[in-house]
């Protein structure tokens, strides 16, 4: 049987970035996946609060210069790498001038939601896949983290579908307790916008906020999970809205990770 190759997204990962319980989630599932013989990538944004020269981070200048589209502004994407220390694990960072190069993450100096994260999101799921493809590397699994990666699940069933690196490629999304309040300008469905994708493929991105993104996740994801034990009234309230139609699971907690190697074993058979 030749080994499952799985991509991880997410939007932090111990030890370059910690703002949530996903960076720990990121940096310790890969790991074990990859002790049990599965072939792993990682891709997160290289926001400008992780330290390029500390964590020796340097451009891979074949993988760079591709222009991703949002709305109707192309912006240039530049791919770093880095070797997580004491691990076998390389990560690809999304970067970008205009998205990632500031002093914070999501909220700036004076705790505001940078109003552009819509578009910093769509960008970095955007280059994820447009990076997959540069590699040339076709992973069986894409594991999504948290909801800034949320429109991967939709890019995969649409513009993707017939792209010859992701043709069997199934998507999982986990989701986080991590809302946000901001609702995005009311363009959003626009800049989200690719071929093959149609209006009512986005009516739950309508609302412009957390749980639209989240609600994405769930509709276009072969399989969701969730990461958390309790969940706010409102996200639960969206859980059970989604009962019939798709299952949520929850994984038992292991020190391993068996749960997930089973997991992902059968969602690809």
């Amino acid at each position: 049987m030749s080994r499952l190759r799985i991509l991880y997204v997410a939007a932090e990962i111990n030890p370059f970035l910690q703002v949530t319980e996903v960076a720990d989630f990121v940096r310790k599932l890969p790991q074990a996946m990859q002790e049990k013989g599965m072939e792993i990538r990682i891709l997160i944004p290289r926001f400008g609060v992780i330290n390029e020269r500390k964590n020796r981070l340097h451009e891979v200048v074949r993988l760079s210069g591709i222009n991703i589209a949002v709305g109707d502004e192309e912006k240039p994407l530049i791919i770093k790498v880095a070797s997580i220390p004491n691990a076998k694990l390389q990560v690809y960072f999304i970067d970008n001038e205009d998205y990632f190069q500031r002093k914070h993450v999501f909220v700036d100096k004076e705790n505001k939601f940078y109003p552009d994260n819509d578009e910093r999101a769509i960008f970095f799921c955007k280059g994820v896949l447009e990076t997959v493809k540069k590699l040339g590397w076709s992973p069986d699994i894409i594991h999504c983290n948290d909801w800034m990666t949320s429109l991967i699940p939709l890019y995969l069933k649409t513009r993707y579908k017939q792209d010859p690196v992701f043709k069997a490629t199934k998507s999982v999304f986990t989701i986080y307790n991590n809302s946000f309040n901001y609702k995005f300008d009311k363009d959003l469905l626009e800049k989200v916008k690719m071929l093959d994708i149609e209006d009512k493929m986005l009516s739950h991105l309508k609302s412009a906020d957390f749980e639209g993104f989240v609600k994405m996740g769930i509709e276009y994801a072969d399989a969701v999970l969730k990461a958390e034990e309790s969940y706010s009234e409102s996200l639960n309230k969206l859980f059970n809205s989604f009962e019939k139609e798709k299952k949520i699971n929850v994984l038992e907690e292991d020190d391993n990770f068996e749960s997930y190697y089973n997991f992902y074993n059968e969602l690809i058979n």
